[in-house]
């Protein structure tokens, strides 16, 4: 079926109707907030470890899984964008994650500081 001109030229200028621009609007600064308190209740719950805490940290995950999809309708993602959106956010639960892993690492290291007192003495 082909696609006449002018709504071509439509899709083209205005890929966001003003009707959404609202919702798209609301959604963004909401992935931009609960993703932000996803990673700082994750962090949070891994150092003062209480059920709480991570709850809070999911449940901010399923808010920012919400304005994702939201923001994928508003914005008309569809095909390959769609799902390059739900990749993103798939694995936007799993950096803080990756991220603590990293931290405890390379920090929690016991021959670091006595590698360095060898070598001193």
């Amino acid at each position: 079926m082909p696609i006449n001109d002018q709504l071509l030229i439509k899709i083209m200028i205005e890929p966001v109707a003003m009707k959404d621009f609202f919702i798209t609007f609301f959604s963004s600064a909401l992935i931009i907030m609960a993703g932000a308190s996803y990673a700082l209740l994750f962090a949070w719950s891994k150092v003062k470890p209480k059920l709480s805490i991570k709850l809070s940290a999911y449940l901010s995950y399923l808010i920012l899984l919400a304005a994702v999809y939201q923001l994928t309708l508003a914005a008309n993602l569809d095909g390959s964008w769609r799902i390059i959106s739900y990749l993103m956010v798939i694995g936007y639960f799993f950096a803080p994650i990756a991220i603590w892993h990293l931290c405890k690492q390379t920090h929690d290291e016991p021959d670091l500081t006595t590698t360095l007192e060898k070598n001193n003495e």
